[in-house]
């Protein structure tokens, strides 16, 4: 058996496409373009690429785009003056501010600080509170991602068992309580869960979040199952050359499965295309329109 390749890249264009299409429907009603403020502190090379790619994705769908690059030395006073100064922007309507910080920044006094209905990363406690209570919160983008492409391939996931392996507040907690608003049975696993693969083989939905490459073995997936891969993860290959992998090991677990996202390809797309899809509900409900 040979599973199914879940294409996020392609689902992410459509996503896109359509995005744009109403973008440009809003303009045309309402007269106001939505807005998204993306702020970097320090020169990560990673995180300059992740920026880069935001604004170039938002400009394309036809929304604003607005970019704060800062020296790693900024103070966090400094930080959270701009923080609260585009709060009050009405021309921002999604506020990101671009992990890691600094070691002498708090990311938690910064990332509280972001105005709820403008936190388009869906970070702030008050989101997960309303994530967690059934509200209408942002919800994380990764995550967000990752049930559109369940509910794409598998159309109800009422009663189907689900598996998380990580509990971050970013992917782990956020997809948990996703995967219960559609009426799974969920489990989030970990570092200290006794029998980690007997768990995962309970899974007919395994999303794998947790960092470590290649992690999860092809043994460890019950014959079938849809494996989302949220891990993004560069090790050393041939030739002194490097290559990203999951955190599950495709070659075993694509045998296994009846479904599973690659890396890349998979679950990465799904990410920038979220945040645009955030941005545009956070305009429209700053206009009443949602």
């Amino acid at each position: 058996m040979t599973a199914h390749l879940i294409d996020g890249k392609a689902f992410a264009t459509a996503l896109r496409e359509r995005l744009t299409g109403e973008i440009a429907s809003l303009k045309a009603a309402h007269g106001f373009t939505p807005g998204l403020a993306v702020v970097l502190v320090g020169e990560d090379p990673a995180s300059q690429v992740y920026v880069r790619n935001k604004g170039r994705e938002t400009l394309a769908a036809g929304m604003a785009s607005f970019e704060f690059k800062k020296p790693a030395e900024i103070s966090e006073a400094e930080l959270l003056a701009l923080v609260e100064t585009l709060n009050r922007d009405p021309a921002v309507h999604g506020i990101l501010v671009q992990l890691p910080l600094p070691g002498h920044i708090r990311t938690d006094r910064v990332l509280a600080a972001i105005d709820p209905a403008k936190d388009v990363d869906g970070f702030h406690v008050i989101n997960a509170g309303l994530l967690a209570t059934g509200g209408p919160g942002l919800v994380p983008c990764t995550p967000l991602g990752c049930q559109m492409l369940l509910r794409d391939y598998l159309g109800d996931l009422s009663g189907l068992e689900a598996v998380i392996v990580g509990r971050s507040n970013i992917v782990g907690k956020p997809m948990a309580q996703l995967l219960l608003g559609d009426n799974c049975t969920v489990t989030i696993a970990h570092s200290k869960s006794r029998d980690l693969p007997a768990i995962c083989r309970r899974a007919d939905i395994l999303v794998a979040a947790v960092g470590r490459p290649e992690m999860i073995r092809g043994d460890w997936i019950k014959p079938g199952a849809t494996v989302i891969d949220v891990g993004i993860n560069r090790i050393p290959a041939a030739e002194g050359k490097t290559k990203l992998v999951g955190d599950v090991a495709f070659s075993e677990a694509v045998d296994v499965a009846g479904a599973i996202t690659p890396v890349p390809g998979g679950v990465g797309p799904m990410t920038i295309a979220c945040l645009l899809a955030n941005t545009l509900t956070a305009a429209r409900r700053s206009r009443g329109l949602d």
